[in-house]
């Protein structure tokens, strides 16, 4: 079964996430400065199977789009036109961030590690491909 790779976009930064073969378990893959993400991603796609690609969609509280949607739009056209194999799949990021915060906290890390911006990315996209994982199985 081919994986599921989760994508938590920013403008430096990008986080990434992908499950195991059986599409049951969500790990962190690794954050990579996001200039670098689709040379990365070409190098991915092409040792590893991967069918469906989920992209966090930046909301306000309201429901409207952020600020940082244009970016992230833009993002999601060029991996469309990079990746025309791969379906895309827009899913909702809202607090994904605060939740990386404290599970960082949660688990004990200390206060320099939680600083890590790079690891709150990767933890991100976690979250929200394990949510997908857990509304998928409903």
């Amino acid at each position: 079964m081919p994986r599921i790779l989760s994508i938590d976009y920013g403008i430096k930064r990008t986080g990434l996430a992908v499950t195991d073969e059986l599409q049951i378990i969500a790990s962190g893959l690794t954050t990579i400065p996001s200039g670098e993400l689709m040379v990365f991603l070409k190098d991915y796609f092409s040792k590893e199977n991967v069918a469906k690609v989920l992209i966090g969609e930046p909301k306000q509280m309201n429901g409207q789009p952020s600020q940082s949607a244009p970016i992230i739009e833009k993002f999601v056209d060029d991996f469309k036109a990079t990746f025309p194999e791969i379906k895309v799949e827009r899913v909702d990021e809202r607090f994904t961030s605060k939740m990386a915060f404290q599970t960082m906290i949660d688990s004990g890390l200390k206060k320099k590690q939680r600083q890590n911006k790079a690891l709150v990315d990767e933890i991100a996209a976690t979250i929200m491909l394990q949510d997908y994982l857990s509304r998928k199985m409903i």
